[in-house]
């Protein structure tokens, strides 16, 4: 849902090192996505020629991927949006099952069911596609079958991850509020309280855990 109406006031939605790490994963997720293309579409190939250089970019983009989400781990502010992502609570069951999720009717914490289940797709896809690659890129360490299923897993879940990041982004241009709030950290009170009505309560209570770089976004 698009802000449209007037904000009193913003509120902090994200620290220094969640944008950080985001925008991160993002860069080296499109590079990954635009270099398999390449790799993978044969008239895309030959626009290129030289498909030495795409493999080393694939490779090493792929090889960061995981890096900035460890090193966001050391934020208490990252690790508990960690932890909120995780947690799946029955108003998160009732949020998916509503025809009208987005009205603001049903208090959603700071992130909602959507997104939950996103950052799960996206982080296990991550997990198996550094994975394949890495038997995929060292074809000593195992034998042929393996070496061959985890081409055929990291192919589909490399499509998978293309579709999820296009989905993503589809949401995100739909949603300017949102956008700014990753962008500057913060987000009119109006928006909050109708997307994410619980998480705005508990910071207007003061009871939300505190983000030491938040304040400084």
């Amino acid at each position: 849902m698009s802000s449209t109406a007037p904000s009193t006031s913003d509120l902090p939605r994200f620290g220094r090192t969640a944008r950080a790490v985001h925008w991160s994963v993002t860069v080296l997720m499109i590079i990954c996505i635009v270099t398999a293309a390449f790799l993978y579409v044969s008239s895309l190939a030959i626009l290129v020629g030289n498909r030495h250089l795409i493999e080393i970019v694939h490779v090493y983009a792929g090889f960061a991927l995981p890096v900035p989400l460890i090193l966001g781990l050391a934020s208490p502010g990252y690790r508990d949006d960690l932890r909120r992502l995780n947690r799946f609570l029955p108003t998160d069951w009732k949020w998916l099952r509503s025809r009208t999720r987005r009205d603001g009717t049903i208090q959603v914490g700071k992130f909602n069911a959507g997104q939950k289940l996103n950052g799960a797709l996206q982080a296990g896809s991550i997990v198996v596609l550094f994975g394949t690659g890495v038997l995929m890129y060292f074809p000593s360490l195992v034998g042929l079958s393996y070496r061959s299923g985890a081409t055929f897993a990291h192919d589909w879940f490399a499509l998978g991850v293309g579709i999820l990041v296009l989905g993503h982004i589809a949401m995100a241009l739909g949603d300017a509020e949102a956008r700014r709030g990753m962008r500057t950290g913060s987000v009119s009170e109006w928006w909050a309280q109708t997307e994410h009505g619980a998480w705005a309560d508990e910071v207007a209570a003061g009871d939300s855990t505190p983000d030491s770089d938040a304040s400084r976004g």
